[in-house]
């Protein structure tokens, strides 16, 4: 049965339009986002069966341009799109975090690096840069490394953080595992870039660790003091 034929309350859009975006489940927004079908499969049978195939929307939307192209019912055109929707996302995020205090809005903070680092299949060590009101300057992903670990400079740092003339920065890091709890060699390179960047008169405010579910703050935890 075609998704025409289906309750006006039942047809993804309409529901959309009528409930909002978070009444749908991850195969309705999907099927959105592919607006149709192929023979045999409506556009939400099509979005079951890809979630299914990569393991859920984050695989999806991690997945590279090949093994996204090769799926049944999908190709360039909708990599594309899908990559273009995605910065559209973390490109709206950073211009709230550049008007608002990053700690007045600590979950657009969250929201924002969720964006940038969950889909990378690495740990990414990254810093959001501040000016004196915490407002965002710059973002930048300074070290990449294994999907189990990887080394942080406090050298480069400081560089970076001078180089954006930075009052205050924020530093976060992925752990592909899901797995948000941070390691002891976490816990000491955060106090060693703290002190660090105290040297240089920059604040380091928090330390985000990006996993499943919402992104951990080691201050909230009690790992570190700002």
């Amino acid at each position: 049965m075609s998704i025409r034929d289906w309750p006006a309350a039942e047809r993804p859009r309409e529901k959309l339009l009528e409930q909002g975006a978070a009444s749908l489940s991850d195969a309705e927004l999907l099927a959105i986002f592919l607006r149709t079908g192929v023979r045999g499969y409506s556009a939400v049978d099509l979005a079951r069966h890809l979630l299914m195939q990569f393991g859920g929307l984050r695989g999806l939307m991690q997945a590279d341009a090949k093994h996204f192209n090769q799926e049944f019912g999908l190709g360039p055109a909708k990599f594309a799109q899908l990559q273009a929707v995605m910065e559209m996302s973390r490109r709206h995020l950073a211009g709230q975090l550049r008007r608002d205090s990053a700690l007045q809005s600590p979950q657009a903070v969250r929201d924002y690096l969720k964006a940038q680092l969950r889909h990378e299949p690495h740990e990414v060590f990254a810093c959001l840069f501040l000016d004196t009101k915490h407002r965002l300057l710059g973002f930048e992903a300074l070290f990449r490394g294994t999907i189990h670990e990887t080394s942080v400079y406090p050298r480069q740092v400081i560089k970076r953080a001078l180089a954006h003339n930075a009052a205050a920065l924020i530093l976060c890091h992925n752990h592909p595992s899901g797995v948000s709890e941070p390691s002891q060699a976490d816990v000491l390179m955060t106090h060693r870039l703290k002190e660090a960047l105290g040297l240089v008169d920059v604040r380091l405010l928090d330390h985000f660790i990006i996993g499943e579910g919402e992104p951990l703050s080691m201050v909230e935890k009690g790992w570190f003091v700002a």
